[in-house]
């Protein structure tokens, strides 16, 4: 054969042939984004504007609008694709070699005393006792005498703690267990039936045991405040020609209704003011 053809079918050019072909970093990770600039508008585009457009315009999140179909502009330029985001921690401790050569032990730190509080009361009364009255005198007094609060000397800590009996036991008592019997036997609508009938009892009791009054008879006081003076009506005056005509309107539904109402209206006379007595009331 040709040694063009045996050329083609070499197994080994096949292989490198079929080698998968390495891709970077920048081959996946896209482009760093960028913010918007004046070239990169075109005509069309959302945030196209009319008049000097300057690049600062862009980089506005308030201003910048959102394209079709792409998401929405930050106006923050991103760093490249070989940027670590977040914190880089650097080891003080030297590693696994280190931790199992040699072990570092923390070392406490030492704690500075803290100034004693001054006893005001104890300099007070050491100030009296030496008949120092005065503010002068009673600052002279604390710089010769300065007296400080022990840490010892805690009057909390010198209280006992009250006795507690030994077979006491801490904490929240267990709430009792649900009585299924005496809801399924209906218990607790018997209790309420004897309740309501021993109330009932009791009722009836407390009233055969009320004292019955006798018959109140009514004196002459009491029955000169019921007593209504009567009153003289006067016939109202009419027209004689209009005598014998009877009423066009009549608002009682009966004959009854209007006498009634008539006979109110007689009693209410002697007490109402005005000509036809239809006035207020002469009294409260």
């Amino acid at each position: 054969m040709p040694e063009g053809r045996n050329a083609g079918l070499d197994p080994t050019r096949w292989r490198k042939q079929q080698q998968p072909v390495r891709r970077t970093v920048s081959h996946v990770c896209p482009p760093p984004r960028r913010p918007l600039t004046v070239a990169d508008i075109r005509p069309g585009m959302e945030n196209e504007r009319l008049g000097v457009v300057r690049d600062s315009m862009f980089q506005n999140p308030l201003i910048v609008k959102a394209e079709l179909g792409k998401p929405r502009e930050r106006s923050y330029s991103l760093p490249g694709i070989n940027f670590n985001y977040g914190l880089y921690i650097r080891g003080l401790d030297g590693g696994v070699p280190e931790a199992i050569g040699r072990w570092n032990v923390f070392k406490q730190q030492p704690t500075c005393p803290h100034e004693l509080t001054r006893n005001y009361i104890a300099m007070n009364r050491g100030a009296v006792k030496a008949g120092l009255v005065t503010a002068q005198e009673n600052l002279l007094y604390r710089q010769l005498n300065d007296i400080r609060i022990s840490d010892q000397d805690d009057r909390r800590l010198k209280k006992e703690p009250p006795p507690l009996p030994p077979n006491m036991t801490f904490g929240i008592r267990a709430r009792p267990s649900t009585p299924f019997f005496d809801l399924l036997q209906h218990r607790y609508l018997q209790l309420w039936v004897q309740e309501q009938k021993a109330t009932q009892k009791a009722i009836k009791l407390e009233k055969k045991q009320k004292v019955v009054l006798g018959k109140l008879y009514e004196t002459r006081s009491s029955q000169l405040r019921k007593y209504k003076p009567p009153v003289k009506l006067d016939t109202l005056w009419h027209m004689p020609h209009f005598q014998k005509v009877g009423r066009h309107l009549d608002t009682f539904p009966t004959e009854a209704d209007r006498q009634r109402a008539l006979k109110a209206h007689r009693e209410e006379c002697a007490v109402r003011q005005g000509t036809l007595r239809m006035g207020n009331y002469t009294h409260p």
